[in-house]
């Protein structure tokens, strides 16, 4: 039992040297990894979903593995997707679970249908935190001098749902990376 909690544990820590990659086609020499990518998109579900009225300890969790299928297919970009079949997340999920012990087989498993079906509002929350976290990482590298980052950008703010990410996606449109210091 132990046995195979320890190599999905090992398999996860991949997560902390994929790279998203279709930041290269904007000239990121080193853009952050998945796992970097996860943290915040799970700390933005929660603030999302308390203000939206869901529980954001669940929006959190979602976020937490919507990603986690990467370790078996790196982060394919958007560009990769007229040449390759779009991998469906919980198919994947279910061969990196298939050896866990059932509680936690399940607990991932339904974690990733849930995200993926998004039939719940923390669901929703988690997925818009997704998106946000790509708008939050493109203004970063633009204001350090990534230019081509404005298809991320527009991207992002047409997936966003939630009356909460929207609102935060305007306002970090007209604030520095840096706003925060000066608190």
């Amino acid at each position: 039992m132990s046995e195979p909690l320890a190599s999905f544990g090992y398999e996860l820590g991949l997560l902390k040297r994929v790279r998203r990659s279709g930041w290269w086609h904007a000239g990121v020499r080193d853009p952050e990894s998945v796992g970097e990518h996860s943290l915040r998109a799970a700390q933005l579900a929660a603030l999302i979903a308390v203000e939206e009225g869901a529980a954001p300890e669940r929006a959190a969790f979602l976020a937490l593995w919507h990603d986690t299928q990467e370790t078996r297919t790196g982060d394919l970009p958007l560009t990769a997707g007229d040449y390759l079949r779009k991998p469906e997340p919980r198919e994947i999920t279910a061969d990196q679970t298939a050896a866990l012990p059932p509680r936690s087989r399940d607990l991932v498993r339904e974690a990733v249908d849930e995200y993926e079906t998004r039939e719940s509002a923390e669901a929703w929350c988690a997925k818009d935190a997704d998106k946000l976290e790509m708008l939050l990482q493109a203004l970063e590298y633009r204001d350090i001098g990534v230019r081509p980052v404005g298809e991320w950008i527009e991207s992002a703010q047409k997936g966003l749902k939630t009356e909460t990410a929207r609102k935060i996606a305007e306002a970090a449109l007209t604030l520095s990376p840096l706003a925060w210091r000066g608190r």
